[in-house]
């Protein structure tokens, strides 16, 4: 049986058999599409090319090929950014070449071959005609995708290409090959640990909401991603929704949850978009619901969407949310794995940790665990901003240091631009220099020298940004964000930032900075949530890397950087009027 393309199966699956005859004829089309005799248009459109032309491009190439036999298809980026917007062009009897910077107008020079300047390389093992294979290139090198490896390949509105590509097979096995206990012993030998930020081990919290005997049981899949800079979790759904889904399905089967959610932040409206037509798709197919694939097993599957309160990101605040009251953070103990959504067990993963699911239950926890490092195996999904030659997001293994990311696979800095340091943790730790390049990046080495790996978020910058300045903006963040539930969090932030702010007029004092020390450790040690618990670590950071910049301002009046609005003391007067 052969699909005509782009066509959805109807009937229901309602047996592994039925999902592997799918699959066979899935996998049948995808072949004939990269081995026939037809032109094949790949345009990257995720939300950082949308800002950069790529729907506009993609409406070029469908007026372009219109009433010929060329497939023009819309695919995601494949992380890349600083080469948006991004074309793949296959020919027939060639493979595929990946070009950056195409413009509209650019395509008749493309398809006449006067482009070769712009190609980048070649998406399979081999070169052609001069092209290098992209995976040669810096920014590829280094790297090995788990959860990317279907970015820039499959059409994330496909079913069809998800399938074809290994989708739902992991799923199947979880049904019909493995027991519950079975599944959560390749996800503990995996030692996947959770990638929003914590690291807490995924096979515990599994095995804990399996236990449970509270019904019913729920999965929730934390896709709030609410830090300035980090945009992994919304890329997954722009770029893969299936393997989020899949892992989600897993991960209730195999702990006894009838219902999952996923909870993603409201201004991810592509990614959004994307994952809940993998939902439609997959409930079509019989993927959700009841009697999946006729194996007994009911779940059903919510998608919530947050108003962009970066509270709810912590997980009782988020769960508050789903249920549709305020979300604030509450006391723990209990667990959300005891207590959750409506006081029943609840299993809640970040993203990217049920992303890498399907592929440790089809691989095998051994397989995931021998890359990385013994306490952080597997790999890692990283986004950087600053004025790096090579922008983007990567996902490399455990234990790559920062000098390869930023040297190597981000391209270094742009000329004209020197490096200063990196921060890291997004807004919850502090900077690095350039002494500490040599760390891995892990759960526990940048954690040795006052930095955190988090989510995966890192900001470069250069001589031009002010550490005073910096922590200022990044503690206003954590002002601007507080719920106001505890009062250190809520009046303490605002007391930084009040400091900070005479600083950067010329007003301090060093007494400001011994302050500063004791108003932040009572917010640590005082706020109720990780948010107020971390939230001057980024100003601490930048007080023990950058110590001499803060008694410049305050002694000498001079930012060197020229960001802070250094006064003489009638301005001052009139500030603080």
């Amino acid at each position: 049986m052969r699909l005509p393309r782009g066509a959805i199966m109807t009937d229901r699956l309602d047996s592994r058999a039925a999902f592997e005859e799918f699959q066979r004829a899935a996998t049948e089309r995808w072949d004939a599409l990269w081995q026939g005799d037809k032109l094949v248009v790949s345009v990257q459109v995720d939300s950082s090319s949308v800002a950069k032309g790529a729907l506009q491009l993609l409406a070029a190439c469908r007026e372009t090929f219109h009433g010929t036999d060329a497939i023009v298809r819309e695919v995601s980026g494949n992380g890349a950014m600083w080469m948006e917007p991004t074309v793949e062009i296959k020919r027939p009897g060639e493979p595929p070449i990946v070009y950056g910077g195409i413009e509209p107008g650019d395509l008749t020079s493309l398809l006449a071959g006067e482009l070769q300047l712009r190609a980048v390389g070649v998406r399979g093992p081999q070169g052609y005609a001069g092209i290098p294979p992209l995976a040669e290139h810096p920014f590829f090198a280094h790297q090995h995708r788990i959860v990317m490896e279907e970015f820039g390949v499959i059409e994330p509105d496909s079913i069809e290409d998800a399938i074809a590509r290994g989708a739902y097979s992991a799923l199947a096995k979880a049904l019909f090959e493995l027991t519950p206990e079975e599944a959560i012993a390749e996800v503990t030998a995996s030692g996947l640990r959770g990638r929003g930020g914590a690291g807490f081990p995924a096979g515990i919290k599994w095995e804990s909401g399996r236990k449970a005997r509270n019904r019913p049981k729920f999965v929730v899949v934390n896709s709030h991603e609410g830090e300035p800079n980090v945009y992994k979790d919304r890329r997954i759904h722009e770029g893969d929704p299936h393997k989020i889904l899949e892992g989600m399905l897993i991960s209730s089967v195999v702990c006894g949850a009838e219902r999952a959610y996923n909870y993603i932040g409201g201004e991810y409206p592509l990614g959004i978009r994307r994952f809940r037509k993998a939902v439609a798709d997959a409930a079509r197919l019989g993927l959700i619901g009841n009697n999946i694939l006729g194996s007994g097993r009911d779940v059903e599957v919510r998608v919530g969407t947050g108003g962009g309160a970066y509270i709810c990101g912590e997980g009782s605040a988020l769960m508050y949310s789903v249920m549709g009251v305020r979300g604030q953070p509450r006391t723990k103990p209990p667990r959300s794995v005891e207590e959750g959504l409506w006081k029943r067990p609840t299993i809640l993963n970040n993203t990217e940790t049920l992303a890498a699911v399907p592929a440790i239950i089809n691989r095998g926890g051994e397989w995931f665990s021998k890359i990385g490092t013994a306490t952080s195996a597997g790999t890692k999904m990283m986004t950087v901003q600053g004025p790096l030659n090579h922008v983007g997001l990567v996902e490399t293994p455990m234990g790559i240091t920062l000098r390869t990311l930023v040297e190597d696979i981000w391209g270094g800095m742009r000329e004209g631009h020197q490096f200063r340091g990196i921060q890291t943790g997004g807004v919850s730790a502090g900077p690095l220099t350039e002494e500490q390049l040599d760390y891995a990046v892990d759960f526990d080495s940048m954690t040795e020298v006052g930095g955190m790996l988090g989510s995966g978020g890192f900001v470069v910058f250069d001589q031009h940004v002010c550490p005073v300045d910096f922590a200022r903006y990044l503690t206003a963040f954590n002002r601007v964000e507080s719920c106001s539930k505890c009062t250190p969090c809520h009046r303490g932030n605002p007391a930084l930032v009040e400091i900070l702010d005479r600083i950067r007029l010329g007003g301090g004092s060093r007494e400001d900075l011994s302050l500063i020390e004791r108003t932040s450790k009572h917010i640590i040690d005082l706020s109720l949530c990780g948010l107020g618990q971390v939230a001057p670590m980024p100003l601490l950071g930048m007080m023990k890397m950058y110590p001499q910049d803060f008694l410049d301002h305050i002694e000498h009046h001079v930012c060197a950087a020229g960001a802070c609005p250094i006064a003489g003391p009638a301005t001052l007067a009139t500030a603080a009027d």
